[in-house]
């Protein structure tokens, strides 16, 4: 008799020492470790080290990548009637031996892939110890670096020679960890005649319903090479009931099966803010001669039909997203990992970090190509959702080799990404690299190279082959930025420059870098897919990492969790052009988190309102992975920032915007919902004492995702008095507000509002009420309670006029009193009142 397919964890009684390196003495001793789990978190754990997100600790624990670490256990095996028996690692990171009762059955050298090895001659009748000795990355990249050749990249260390997560080396936002660890489950897995060894499921909507096809690949056992097989396929969801569930059984040829199942009712899968997200379960299973499955395995599928248009046209050539032939405005985020020690990141988590996307009206985000390739659960919890993908292969800033061993660890860590993705709904896009066709461009790649590989064969070969053989449903492109038409003719690139505007994706750094953020407004993109602004984060979250005594912006902890290049000069530079820098520490966080806001929020309307010519923006970036100054909405502690209501306010479903356009000013009505838009639009020029001193009114009606431009007379357009006067223009509630001199050049005054609070269920309603011209009224909830949220931010009232938003705590309602302090109420009127 046949058995089935059986794992067993091995997950209890890890040990952990260090055994080679610049250890502390008392670390040569072993300590308990936990698995899944990092070196980190064990010696947290343990009480031997700080922890490594406050103050200077980062290079207090520098040795830890410079050590050879070893993980142990022991575990009991018995003889059993199966053909095979492999130990099976889901994820090292990074570079491993592996010994199986001092036998070596394995070696590992890449982060971004799992392990298995037939062990089952190395396994003993009762206890069996297995030990995991990991490399110093540190030493291991260096080495490597010199074995390939040195090539380009923007930071010391190597990471472009091992296939580790760049950013655990350290970036412009990130803390260096240089983690090592058993980052995933491992196990035993038992099994007989044969196992899906690769199972790949594809929908796609055909009518009323659609198609499931499935792929199989088996691996078989050495005595079952010939053995007749069968593969199962069932599919379940909304709208199958019953006997009519489609299922079918198909045999084995060789060592593979194609099913394809007719689905007569499919409802479609829709993003976010575009329809509901229905999911199908796709059951498949492996049977030979007995009643049981040898092996099963299932995938969550939705049907959606997704494509890129780069159709060229007189502009240029655009880069949208079309789902269900239905162009979407991508409102995106880039997203790097969640937390440094990545094996901290749970399920729960990510929801959060989700709901907060979606709160903040967000369709896509972008996997950073610096990271990793996203977990099962990022996967699925966007599949629920709602939130597109976009996922990178992992390539960022640098030039890499194109030889082994490198090159064949890319190629097997990338076709088993793309399997184990391919399915998703909400995945719509794999992108070869980040910004290394723009690098080898403008960064003086070409000369330093010589002659050297830099990953062109990846990019414009290896990775479009794979995508077409294993998921040719998948849209590719060869990286970020990306012009459609540019190519690789084995000496150089062809076609638009990478970062050419009128072509594809681009990334806008000049602003951040050199120029003032107004300067958005000189491009007309077809897709943004980066640009940002720094900012600190929330104060609780600053004050908890950083205990500097006095506490500024130069004090030696800030510098340390400030890792952009000149990040702090850049922040005054980008400041003082429309506030005065504040002296006191409290009065500069409010004012660098204000102006990081400010800058993205009028970057995203100026690209909102060319729709449909540009087609998206994709924030840099949603989140942090520890407490540091950084272009992060969420930071480390997972608390939202002001750019955070930002992103939510400039990509609400109904935006109006006043732009320049033409030598005078127009108001941008743009309508990204399922529904028309018509009402009454109303456009004023008034004084920030709230007189009106000219208007302008015309019915409005737009279409279901519809763009309408309205220019503005004159006389609402053009001020009298540039330092006190503004224009207000809009539909309803939906309004948006044009300044026509700089805070700092303005006469605004003193904020004046009233404050009353009331408690609810879930907080406390916040009522404010202003008697003066208000400008980005935001309340810094967390200074009262580090766990409080507030519903709305960055809200500008005229004289007379009411907002009422919710904070969100624990406990009985916060007084009045409390959240009018000037701590909390911020706005951006103190920065230029006197």
């Amino acid at each position: 008799m046949t058995s089935s397919l059986s794992f067993r964890p091995i997950d209890a009684g890890w040990t952990l020492r260090a055994s080679a390196g610049p250890a502390p003495g008392a670390l040569t001793d072993t300590v308990a470790a936990v698995v899944p789990g990092c070196v980190h978190t064990d010696l947290l754990a343990a009480g031997l080290i700080p922890d490594p997100f406050l103050d200077d600790n980062e290079s207090a624990l520098a040795w830890i990548g410079l050590v050879d670490w070893t993980y142990a256990t022991t575990f009991p095996w018995t003889e059993d009637a199966a053909d095979r028996t492999d130990l099976v690692f889901e994820g090292l990171d990074t570079v491993t031996t592996i010994l199986l009762n001092g036998r070596e059955v394995g070696s590992t050298a890449n982060q971004h892939r799992s392990y298995r090895f037939d062990v089952r001659d190395a396994l003993v009748e009762g206890d069996n110890e297995l030990v995991v000795r990991f490399r110093s990355p540190v030493k291991y990249a260096n080495e490597q670096s010199v074995a390939l050749g040195v090539r380009q990249r923007p930071y010391p260390l190597p990471y472009d020679a091992i296939r580790k997560s760049a950013c655990s080396f350290g970036w412009d936002w990130g803390i260096a960890t240089y983690t090592s660890g058993i980052v995933k489950p491992v196990g035993l897995e038992s099994w007989s005649v044969a196992r899906l060894a690769q199972t790949r499921v594809v929908a796609a909507p055909d009518g009323d319903g659609g198609t499931i096809t499935v792929d199989v690949e088996l691996e078989r056992s050495a005595d079952a090479a010939s053995d007749r097989l069968l593969v199962h396929v069932a599919v379940n969801g909304p709208g199958l009931d019953g006997d009519a569930l489609p299922s079918t059984f198909v045999e084995v040829d060789g060592d593979r099966a194609h099913v394809r199942l007719e689905v007569p009712h499919a409802d479609r899968w829709w993003p976010a803010g575009y329809g509901e997200q229905p999911l199908y379960v796709v059951d498949v299973r492996l049977y030979g001669d007995a009643p049981d499955p040898l092996d099963a395995t299932h995938r969550v599928v939705g049907f959606r039909d997704v494509r890129w248009d780069m159709t060229p046209d007189e502009a240029g050539t655009p880069f949208t997203l079309v789902v269900n032939d239905q162009p979407v405005f991508v409102k995106g985020v880039n997203w790097i990992p969640d937390d440094a020690l990545t094996v901290r990141v749970t399920r729960d988590r990510l929801r959060r970090r989700f709901e907060q996307a979606l709160d903040a009206n967000l369709n896509l985000i972008r996997v950073w190509g610096g990271g990793l390739y996203e977990s099962d659960d990022f996967y699925e919890l966007a599949d629920e959702l709602g939130l597109l993908v976009w996922q990178d292969f992992l390539f960022a800033c640098a030039a890499y080799a194109e030889e082994d061993p490198l090159r064949s660890e890319i190629e097997a860590e990338a076709r088993e990404n793309i399997v184990r993705l391919g399915h998703h709904a909400s995945l719509v896009l794999l992108t070869g690299n980040n910004e290394n066709l723009w690098g080898y461009e403008d960064w003086g790649w070409k000369l330093r190279l010589d002659g050297k590989t830099w990953g062109a064969h990846y990019y414009y070969e290896l990775f479009p082959a794979l995508v077409a053989e294993l998921a040719p449903h998948v849209p590719y492109a060869p990286g970020s930025p990306f012009s459609p038409g540019a190519g690789w003719d084995g000496q150089t690139q062809t076609g638009p420059h990478p970062n050419d505007e009128l072509h594809g994706s681009m990334h806008l750094w000049e602003q951040w870098n050199r120029r003032d953020w107004h300067t958005y407004r000189d491009h007309r993109p077809r897709f943004v897919a980066e640009f940002g602004w720094q900012g600190p984060p929330a104060w609780s979250t600053l004050v908890r990492s950083v205990s500097d005594a006095p506490l500024t912006p130069e004090s030696p902890g800030m510098i340390v969790h400030q890792k952009a290049m000149e990040g702090n000069t850049k922040l005054s530079n980008g400041l003082i052009p429309h506030f005065r820098m504040p002296e006191a520490m409290e009065d500069w966080h409010w004012a660098m988190q204000l102006n990081q806001a400010l800058a993205v929020r009028a970057a995203l309307e100026h690209f909102r309102s060319w729709a449909p010519h540009t087609q998206g923006a994709i924030v840099w970036q949603l989140n942090d992975c520890w407490p540091v100054t950084s272009w992060a909405a969420i930071d480390g502690d997972e608390r939202p920032k002001p750019l955070y209501y930002g992103l939510k306010n400039a990509f609400a479903p109904r935006l109006a915007t006043i732009q320049p356009r033409d030598g005078g000013l127009a108001a941008v009505l743009v309508n990204d919902t399922a529904e028309p838009w018509s009402g009454g639009f109303v456009a004023r020029r008034v004084g920030f004492a709230g007189d009106e001193l000219a208007r302008f009114e015309t019915p409005v009606s737009l279409g279901p995702r519809e763009t309408l431009t309205v220019p503005l007379p004159a006389d609402v357009a053009v001020a009298a008095d540039v330092a006190s006067e503004l224009v207000v223009a809009g539909v309803d509630d939906v309004r948006g507000f044009w300044f026509f001199a700089e805070p700092r050049d303005s006469a605004l005054g003193a904020a004046e509002v009233d404050v009353h609070a009331e408690p609810v269920a879930d907080g406390t309603r916040v009522t404010l009420t202003a008697s003066t011209l208000v400008r980005d009224l935001t309340l810094l909830v967390d200074k009262v309670d580090p766990d409080a949220v507030a519903s709305d931010a960055l809200v500008t009232l005229l004289p007379g006029e009411s907002a009422t938003l919710i904070v969100r705590h624990d406990g009985g309602g916060l007084a009045a009193s409390v959240l009018s302090d000037p701590r909390v109420l911020r706005t951006a009127n103190e920065l230029v009142a006197s």
